[in-house]
């Protein structure tokens, strides 16, 4: 048996085949998924592929006076937006039940277009990290009734911890969350510098985060189902949501986590599962969120982020395959079609109606 150096031309010439195997693998893998939903859920259902129970609303985004973080082109101090924002709670159409909630952000007060576009949820962690874990996470969902994930998060315990983290069945307001951005982007200074940052959201007055789930079991995080006894109605966490902004307002800051680009880096730099030490890499504000006004149903329904609404010097990583940390934000960058779907099933088949107070609850759909 012979064997070839490293720098072998057989060697590299393998080694660049692979790579560039891998990289058709995963476009192949993410047009086709994006595909299917598109086909099967997104047009025939008039559905999100998750994320369907919101409601958004406007106001205004400034970036801090005296920022702290590097300098960068886009994020300049004092720069003001147009903003628009939707909370949600992911899967389910009940705010009573455990669910993940979220938080995504647009810099204009368009249903798409904007100059930056930035989603996020609940919990530092997340329950799937690649491509590839993501579809064994759709795979296994086997939802029924509200209960879901039970053979997949006994397969992949690490997907459960992240689920027990992000869950939040007892919250008081969607303004009384934490959001973060787990898979980092690319940061690009005006000093020429490449970094990666995340980004988190958090109510600008300080108020603790409200909903976490107090050392949950294995089958409470599978059993989503709204509690005996629940008093909570279907839609408290819009309502009250509506209410507060009718009142006073809701404000966020918004924070921004960067750390240097390597030539070699360890890929667990982008695991979604690994936090970045606070200590070495802190939290700075980014910016202060103000919302003056709820949006309708309809408005909320139409409102749509990508994460090719970045700037050059913010954009997504590049992935090299399905198994790649950053194919997460490659997927979300290459799903455009299941939008463009979803978007025209309200031309063709109207809009789906505003979720009823008295229809049934566990229920990831209108009406069964």
């Amino acid at each position: 048996m012979s064997f070839e150096a490293p720098g072998a031309p057989g060697r590299v010439e393998a080694y660049w085949l692979r790579r560039v195997f891998d990289r058709l693998v995963l476009w192949l893998y993410v047009k086709l998924f994006s595909l299917m939903l598109a086909l099967f859920l997104c047009f025939p259902s008039r559905q999100r592929m998750s994320h369907n129970n919101g409601i958004a609303a406007t106001g205004t985004v400034r970036i801090v006076d005296h920022p702290t973080f590097p300098p960068n082109e886009f994020f300049q101090p004092g720069r003001q937006f147009p903003v628009r924002i939707r909370h949600a709670s992911a899967t389910f159409l009940d705010d009573a039940m455990n669910c993940i909630r979220s938080l995504s952000i647009k810099f204009s007060d368009h249903h798409f277009r904007s100059p930056f576009d930035i989603e996020m949820n609940s919990g530092e962690t997340s329950l799937f990290w690649s491509a590839a874990s993501f579809l064994k996470f759709a795979q296994m969902r086997k939802e029924k009734y509200g209960i879901e994930y039970r053979e997949y998060n006994r397969r992949y315990p690490d997907g459960l911890v992240g689920s027990q983290k992000a869950g939040r069945r007892h919250a008081r307001s969607f303004l009384h969350l934490h959001y973060y951005c787990k898979t980092p982007f690319h940061y690009i200074g005006t000093d020429g510098i490449r970094r990666y940052a995340k980004y988190r959201i958090v109510p600008a007055d300080g108020t603790p985060e409200s909903g976490i789930n107090t050392d949950p079991s294995d089958w409470d995080q599978c059993n989503q189902r709204v509690l005996p006894h629940e008093t909570r109605g279907r839609n408290y966490l819009k309502y009250e949501y509506e209410d507060r902004v009718r009142r006073e307002g809701a404000q966020y800051l918004m924070q921004i986590q960067t750390r240097p680009a390597s030539e070699n880096e360890d890929p667990e730099v982008f695991n979604n599962m690994v936090l970045w030490d606070a200590g070495i890499f802190p939290w700075h504000d980014l910016a202060l969120i103000d919302i003056t006004r709820t949006l309708d149903w309809k408005e909320s329904t139409l409102t749509t982020f990508s994460v090719n609404n970045m700037p050059k010097s913010l954009g997504v990583i590049p992935a090299a395959s399905i198994f790649d940390y950053n194919s997460l934000n490659y997927m979300r960058a290459h799903s455009e079609i299941a939008r463009r779907a979803r978007l025209l099933s309200y031309r063709v088949f109207g809009m789906v109606p505003p979720i009823p107070d008295n229809d049934n609850r566990n229920i990831s759909d209108w009406g069964k």
